[in-house]
């Protein structure tokens, strides 16, 4: 059996900020009544996390819950755990409405870091990025540019970025011409 790998192997860029692609990341997509407890109890034990409220994302190295939408979350785990951690949730969600989804293979992740990251960002989401707007533990799903995407800060100069897979080359040149040296805006 081959081994997995990430969508672009590691690729990297130093601009303005660095943009980097993360490598594997085990993702669960998770449907449901938010409010559930036994849906909680899923997601506090594969991740160690609560239910996020709208528009949040509580995540810690490449373990966390994030927000997707008021039915949806994004479960990150270590991607050498994801299908135990989906065997576990789904034996949890039984009995209830739920679905419960491997989604790591299908997505790619990016990390925009640096002084400059928030410039890098705004200059293809439709989103205010300044501080008072958008900080740490929160999410957004957006556009960058013309692709679909979902992005939240790890702290105030990092930004984690997923795509789909099948545009993360795509996703990857817009991140690199957005941080292309001498491109400042000075925005944020």
């Amino acid at each position: 059996m081959s081994e997995p790998i990430s969508a672009l192997n590691h690729a990297s860029y130093d601009g303005i900020a660095k943009v980097a692609e993360c490598g594997l990341q085990g993702m669960i997509t998770l449907r449901g009544d938010l409010s559930d407890k036994v849906l909680a109890k899923s997601v506090k034990d594969a991740t160690g996390q609560k239910v996020p409220g709208q528009r949040e994302a509580s995540v810690n190295g490449d373990t966390g819950v994030c927000w997707m939408s008021p039915d949806e979350l994004l479960v990150l785990v270590p991607y050498s755990e994801v299908n135990a951690k989906l065997a576990q949730m789904t034996e949890t969600l039984s009995g209830i409405h739920a679905l419960a989804v491997n989604v790591s293979d299908a997505r790619a992740v990016f990390c925009v870091s640096g002084s400059s990251a928030r410039e890098v960002m705004g200059k293809l989401a439709p989103v205010d990025l300044s501080a008072d707007a958008f900080q740490p533990g929160q999410i957004r799903r957006s556009r960058l540019a013309q692709v679909a995407g979902a992005f939240w800060m790890d702290d105030a100069e990092t930004f984690r970025v997923v795509c789909f897979r099948s545009v993360a080359d795509y996703a990857f040149k817009l991140l690199k011409v957005a941080a292309q040296p001498g491109s400042e805006v000075g925005v944020y």
